[in-house]
């Protein structure tokens, strides 16, 4: 385990050296031989720090860890290390400077982790640079400024929710428990730290697995869109006669809703929402690919059936008193693989759903010109430029009757 002195206390955890100095007259920091200190204390100092910056005073924590309240040598555990960074030795600037990463990247950088803005002047965490190889890296291969910063507050907020749910977990689960038990509150923290980090190990290739399965998705669809659009280019790609139809159902309020109305009521309009959707597309040949947060991806061999089926779900979800659903369909070649599908037609369609309004269900040219179904009408709403889809797209607004 390293050695390490007051000093080296002080400036890894970011606070005044005569802080140091206190915690270790009221007994919280514990000076080895030498007048030397180990790892753990880094992080006592900046919990401390932070204790008493809230109004805390430090010494009713100190009294409460005597008292086995809590017990500040959890800290010691290994596995804190990986997660409670020290400070580096280098500056937000200096390090601008040795990588030619501009200082404004290198503050969302710690913006995405969930801090506060820094300074040029305010030292980078030892965490933090890890994140600037591929930040660097991209800047070398010519990547926009404003992309890179997209990517690290796309990734900071869906990291940060993540954490927010295992904070959530560990309230309600353990630490809550254990202080309303008020028996051996330390020594059960302590146990339950311990077992508690080793689950966090578990999790972690977990959440591996799970991001290179998405990236899988992610990476088969860039490739097959890819496909499809040198084919396109090249004059290859041959027009369907009868092509597939990809249907989006987005239900935008319906977790609101479940929200005000509470856990158990939204377990109840989920399972029927399910059920009813389910065996509307089945009803009419279609398939439910997968659930999207509030939205549903339906296939269906044939446009015009998932045509019907889309005016039946969204009067049924209307007629349960939810918020108006609203739908997109396109039709075209797409590509199945393990159970998903992929391709310009899922995309597209997609977007045409995002462009709907509540109630609304839109549909492309080319499920109009595909479906022969009675008692619909298509109406042309003109032209459309969609987020995402090159060039406008007509699209068409569907209603029951002729």
């Amino acid at each position: 385990m390293r050695s390490l002195t007051r000093n080296q206390i002080a400036d890894q955890a970011g606070v005044d050296p005569a802080f140091v100095d206190r915690l270790v007259d009221i007994g919280v920091l514990v000076p080895g031989e030498g007048d030397t200190f180990v790892p753990g204390d880094v992080r006592r100092a900046r919990l401390l720090d932070g204790l008493a910056a809230s109004g805390l005073p430090v010494e009713d924590v100190a009294e409460a860890a005597r008292r086995g309240d809590f017990l500040l040598g959890t800290f010691d555990l290994e596995s804190y290390e990986t997660r409670f960074a020290s400070l580096s030795s280098k500056t937000f600037a200096q390090l601008s400077d040795e990588t030619a990463v501009p200082v404004s990247l290198l503050f969302v950088m710690r913006e995405a982790m969930g801090f506060a803005r820094p300074g040029p002047d305010d030292f980078v965490r030892e965490d933090e640079l890890r994140v600037v190889p591929p930040i660097r890296y991209q800047l070398e291969r010519g990547f926009n400024p404003a992309t890179i910063e997209r990517w690290l507050r796309v990734y900071g907020d869906s990291l940060g929710r993540m954490t927010e749910e295992e904070g959530a977990w560990w309230n309600s689960e353990i630490q809550g428990p254990i202080f309303a038990s008020g028996e051996d509150i330390g020594r059960k923290m302590h146990e339950a730290s311990q077992w508690g980090l080793k689950l966090a190990e578990m999790v972690e290739p977990a959440i591996h697995a799970m991001y290179t399965a998405h990236q899988e998705h992610i990476w088969s669809r860039n490739i097959f869109e890819g496909v499809e659009d040198q084919l396109e280019r090249a004059g290859l790609r041959a027009k369907m006669t009868r092509p597939p139809a990809m249907c989006f159902l987005d239900m935008t309020g319906y977790t609101r809703l479940t929200e005000e109305r509470g856990d158990a009521a939204a377990a109840d309009l989920a399972a029927s929402m399910a059920r009813t959707v389910q065996r509307t597309s089945r009803e009419h040949g279609g398939k439910l690919v997968k659930w999207l947060g509030d939205g549903v991806m339906f296939f269906y061999r044939d446009p015009g059936p998932g045509v019907l089926a889309a005016l039946q779900m969204v009067e049924s979800i209307t007629g349960a008193g939810l918020p108006p659903a609203h739908v997109g369909i396109h039709a075209g070649p797409v590509v199945f693989q393990e159970g998903d599908y992929f391709g310009r037609t899922v995309n597209i369609a997609a977007r045409i759903a995002a462009y709907a309004r509540p109630g609304e269900i839109l549909v492309s040219q080319e499920v109009v010109d595909a479906s022969s179904v009675d008692g619909v009408t298509f109406t042309s709403i003109g032209p459309a430029d969609l987020k995402g889809v090159s060039g406008e797209l007509n699209l068409f607004s569907v209603r029951a009757g002729s």
